[in-house]
């Protein structure tokens, strides 16, 4: 390994305890591979929920990626670990403001309480450098009103945000993890002009957004377009019901790898990162098994850092400000003012179905002193403890959950309405 070079994989490791697959033998599988190629300088990995995986892995490692940090959040954790080769001197997350509903438990993104995770590390060459893990929210597919995403729109906006503002304070930025988001999407476009990040794929792979008629092959799809997820390749994929997306390019590309260099920096005076290799990992299955590594494949990315002067005229030494365009904006705005108006509008129904549910309480404990049938009353109770918890559930989704979703989605509205008139006054004095 040399210090010129920044080698990075992600991986989603599917990791839910008692839920996901084979989960601990492909942890150690995971580890093992990891442990054995040791050509890594930064290493990200999500959905590993378990602790006790995480030690295992950070063992495995431990002798050439000898720092690790593993990030609380939400009711069951974020998932989220990274593991270096170079000293970690800071660590932060920033779990999201919206992760779906707490009624949705079999989602449970929630409950995990998504976030952006990232540590600062200090390199030789580039010295601080903040390294971003996140997982995005993942309902709402590609197809179909945009503000089936709101969620996600707001996760994207918050990790643009983050990103942009590390890389304002000087540092180099390096962000990888699961965005469940193809790469034409909203979401994606918000982060790549927001943040200003070079997506390592498309550096390496310049056509593969290209739309094409002709349908690849599972290797092509992984090979040419990054795919990795919903593959048919991959043995917890094949044979499940995918959508229209998935079926025609032989699955999607949701895990990234994102670089840029610091804020307003003259390229002459520093060193600049440069993709020169991506490519996917973990394709094939675990030795001696019928199942693969994860749901999801890895990226693989290796950041070339050319010497200060080296290439003044490349692209990913610009040093010209990226803003989000005002249709785009437009575009987020509409999407998340939709999903706004229908928040409300279900937290009135849910509050309707609480004061129901308070109304027949009142009617059976009433109608329960009259009742002649005293074997009737066993039914009563169970059906009284079923309304109790019905609209208690209620209460708490209408009126708690139902605030929260709806300030939060005020507050990205209003930053980005603030957002846009600042690029207006900054165009008219220009």
């Amino acid at each position: 390994m040399s210090d010129q070079e920044l080698t990075i994989l992600t991986l989603n490791c599917w990791g839910l305890k008692f839920v996901s697959k084979n989960r601990r033998e492909r942890v150690v599988a995971i580890a093992d591979e990891l442990s054995h190629t040791e050509e890594y300088d930064i290493v990200t990995l999500q959905e590993l929920w378990v602790y006790t995986d995480f030690e295992y892995v950070r063992e495995s490692v431990a002798k050439y990626l000898p720092y690790a940090k593993f990030f609380y959040s939400g009711a069951l954790g974020a998932g989220l670990a990274i593991f270096s080769r170079f000293p970690i001197v800071a660590t932060e997350i920033q779990p999201y403001s919206l992760n779906g509903a707490p009624i949705d438990v079999a989602g449970g993104d929630w409950f995990v309480g998504k976030a952006a995770a990232s540590v600062i590390i200090v390199h030789p060459i580039l010295k601080e450098v903040q390294v971003f893990n996140t997982h995005l929210y993942a309902k709402g597919g590609e197809d179909g009103p945009e503000h089936n995403r709101a969620h996600r729109l707001v996760n994207a906006w918050e990790f643009a945000k983050l990103a942009r503002r590390a890389a304002e304070l000087g540092r180099y930025v390096i962000a990888a993890g699961d965005f469940n988001s193809i790469p034409t999407t909203l979401p994606m476009t918000v982060i790549r002009e927001h943040a200003d990040l070079k997506d390592s794929w498309l550096v390496t792979h310049p056509f593969s957004n290209t739309p094409s008629d002709v349908t690849p092959s599972p290797q092509e799809a992984i090979d040419d377009f990054g795919v990795t997820a919903d593959s048919p390749i991959n043995s917890y994929s094949a044979g499940k019901g995918l959508d229209a997306t998935a079926r025609r390019f032989c699955g999607k590309r949701l895990d990234y790898i994102f670089y840029r260099q610091p804020h307003s920096y003259n390229p002459a005076e520093l060193p600049v990162l440069h993709c020169k290799e991506s490519r996917v990992m973990f394709t094939h299955e675990v030795p001696g098994t019928p199942f693969s590594y994860s749901d999801h494949f890895g990226l693989k990315s290796v950041l070339q850092i050319q010497t200060p002067g080296a290439l003044p005229s490349s692209s990913d030494a610009s040093s010209e400000p990226s803003e989000i365009s005002q249709a785009c904006i437009t575009k987020m705005t509409q999407a998340l003012s939709s999903c706004y108006r229908f928040s409300k509008y279900r937290a009135q129904k849910e509050l309707a179905l609480f004061v129901l549910c308070l109304m027949l309480l009142i009617t059976i404990a009433v109608a329960s002193t009259w009742f002649p049938y005293p074997w009737l009353n066993p039914i009563f109770i169970v059906f009284a403890v079923f309304l109790t918890w019905l609209g208690t559930t209620m209460l708490y989704e209408g009126y708690v959950y139902g605030q929260w979703e709806c300030n939060a989605l005020m507050n990205v509205v209003e930053e980005l309405e603030v957002y846009a008139q600042g690029l207006e006054l900054q165009s008219r004095h220009q």
